[in-house]
């Protein structure tokens, strides 16, 4: 009787302590929750956007200017979230016809890569034409208080079989704040490149290079910039919005938590957008192809979706029908609202008479995450966003131009978003920068059908940390160096990276990773330390737990 009373005296001091951890998580998941919020932005009323308006007649006909250029950018789109490759969400039956238009009448480039896994990098990579060795921008700025929201909720959702989440003893938002992780002003742009052949630049969304006004888009060679200024596409209690939070998911619990609805215009206060974000900057590129229809314009539209928080229009969201998970059907009506937003810009240019020499690129910054919980996604490559895998950096990549590039064009030599600085300044005619290094190759000859596309090497690199990758030719090596492992494939005979060959080839492991160390020989030290150290499931979404076997990277940022 003793020994049956003191089994459950033990039994109930194990639930007691049970209880005491979930209520300490609870309340540490609550404090860091409370600091996001205080983050939120409160925006004004909405407001018209007041363009420059351009000459009321062109100095010269449209054909014999240099091409106007719209460089539409998407966020976390995945591989198989458009029809175009034969797939598309829910076995293609959410099509994306605007965007299969688009690489129609242009050229797909079939092999086409991000700067990296994450988001910011990439765009920095976009902007210059050079790698993070030479600008030292090599992670994604988080915003303040971030870390500790993921840091609360990992340490709640322990993965016996993974490693645990390690935060940055060293890192203090206090000390470098967000606002203050920023590209260089001593780097140059893009629009900066193009301003000097006259052009007229406007970028609208997304940034991510810094938010303190020597970072702005407006200090980095844009004449104007509709920037969004936080990160909701709708007031969460909008009777039009439906949403869909992902409670397995720290990113999400945190964008909900410190996100508004908010909007600004060449650094000035913030107010509330016009609509679902989406479709609102879509109206307002429509507004800025109007106003520069007689003098050459770069355009940058940095679209948000389909990146979480996960929400679309009730009306998308009843046109995609009934489908999959409640999240999964969300997510479509948020990839059909970017579809119609590349099938209105197209059909503008079409209107205005601008089509022929308006050069419209459509990329995505990188794979989707599997932090969403949907699994085909990147299908058919391994990998989410925060991994070098294919399914983390293999973007689609589609060029129009239809002065110069003929329709069905298809490019299979590998290219990537640092190459896209130098093939948008030849196409303008502006000469690439004397005093520094452009890593990037010009593509538009390929594009052209006129010459190959060369790069030194036949490489092309990516890298977190000591997470450090490197693709020459049809042979792929990614080097963990956080847990000594490597990975080798051959990507003409295993385009999905299945087949590990690097116990079986040495001599090729060594010859990439020389090209690794001469790459990173001379490398500048990153602007600032990563926050912490992720393990990331190869295979596996977010919402499933992890087993013993699985891969994983672990990813600094």
């Amino acid at each position: 009787m003793l020994k049956k009373i003191g089994i459950v005296a033990l039994v109930a001091v194990l639930l007691a302590g049970v209880a005491a951890w979930f209520n300490r998580a609870t309340i540490i998941q609550t404090i860091a929750l409370n600091r996001a919020k205080a983050i939120r932005i409160e925006p004004g009323p909405n407001r018209t956007v007041p363009w420059d308006q351009g000459p009321a007649e062109a100095a010269a006909a449209l054909a014999d200017r240099p091409p106007n250029i719209i460089f539409i950018l998407l966020d976390d789109l995945g591989y198989n979230d458009i029809t175009t490759f034969g797939g598309g969400i829910a076995g293609g039956r959410v099509p994306t016809p605007n965007i299969d238009r688009l690489a129609a009448q242009g050229a797909i480039f079939s092999q086409a890569y991000a700067g990296t896994g994450t988001c910011a990098p990439s765009r920095a990579m976009l902007m210059t034409g050079r790698y993070p060795t030479r600008t030292g921008f090599e992670f994604t700025p988080t915003p303040d208080g971030m870390t500790g929201v993921i840091a609360a909720f990992a340490a709640d959702r322990p993965q016996s079989h993974l490693p645990p989440l390690e935060v940055n003893p060293d890192v203090n938002d206090d000390e470098l704040p967000f606002r203050n992780k920023g590209l260089p002003g001593s780097e140059i742009t893009i629009a900066e490149l193009l301003k000097q052949q006259d052009y007229h630049t406007v970028h609208i969304g997304k940034w991510h290079l810094g938010n303190s006004p020597q970072f702005l888009p407006n200090a980095q060679g844009f004449d104007e910039s509709l920037l969004m200024h936080s990160g909701l596409y709708l007031p969460e209690d909008d009777p039009n919005a439906v949403n869909a939070k992902l409670d397995f998911d720290p990113i999400d619990q945190f964008l909900w938590a410190a996100m508004s609805f908010a909007a600004s215009y060449n650094g000035g206060e913030p107010f509330t957008p016009g609509g679902y974000l989406t479709d609102w900057w879509t109206d307002e590129t429509l507004r800025v192809i109007e106003a520069n229809r007689n003098r050459p314009f770069f355009l940058h539209l940095a679209h948000w979706a389909p990146h979480t928080p996960l929400q679309a229009t009730r009306e998308d969201f009843e046109a995609v029908g009934e489908f999959g998970t409640h999240r999964e059907r969300v997510y479509a009506a948020m990839i059909r609202a970017v579809d119609r937003s590349i099938g209105r810009v197209l059909d503008k240019l079409d209107a205005e008479g601008m089509a022929d020499n308006t050069i419209v690129v459509l990329s995505s910054d990188n794979g989707a995450p599997g932090y969403i919980g949907i699994p085909e996604v990147n299908a058919p490559y391994r990998g989410w966003k925060i991994t070098l895998f294919e399914g983390g950096i293999r973007v689609p990549m589609f060029v129009k131009w239809p002065q110069r590039i003929a329709p069905g064009t298809v490019v299979d030599t590998p290219v990537a978003h640092v190459d896209l600085f130098p093939s948008l300044a030849s196409a303008a005619g502006a000469p690439l920068p004397s005093d520094r290094a452009i890593d990037g190759v010009n593509f538009m000859p390929a594009a052209f059908g006129t010459g190959p596309l060369q790069r030194k090497d036949d490489a092309i690199f990516w890298q977190s940390g000591n997470y450090r990758v490197v693709r020459a030719g049809d042979w792929k090596l990614q080097v963990d160096g956080y847990q000594n492992k490597l990975w080798l494939f051959n990507l003409a005979a295993d385009p999905t990276e299945r087949n590990n060959l690097a116990d079986s080839q040495p001599e090729k492991v060594a010859e990439l990773k020389a090209l690794l160390a001469a790459h990173h020989a001379n490398a500048v030290p990153s602007l600032w330390p990563h926050s912490l150290i992720s393990p990331i499931l190869i295979d596996k979404t977010l919402d499933q737990a992890a087993a013993k076997g699985d891969e994983y990277i672990l990813w600094p940022n």
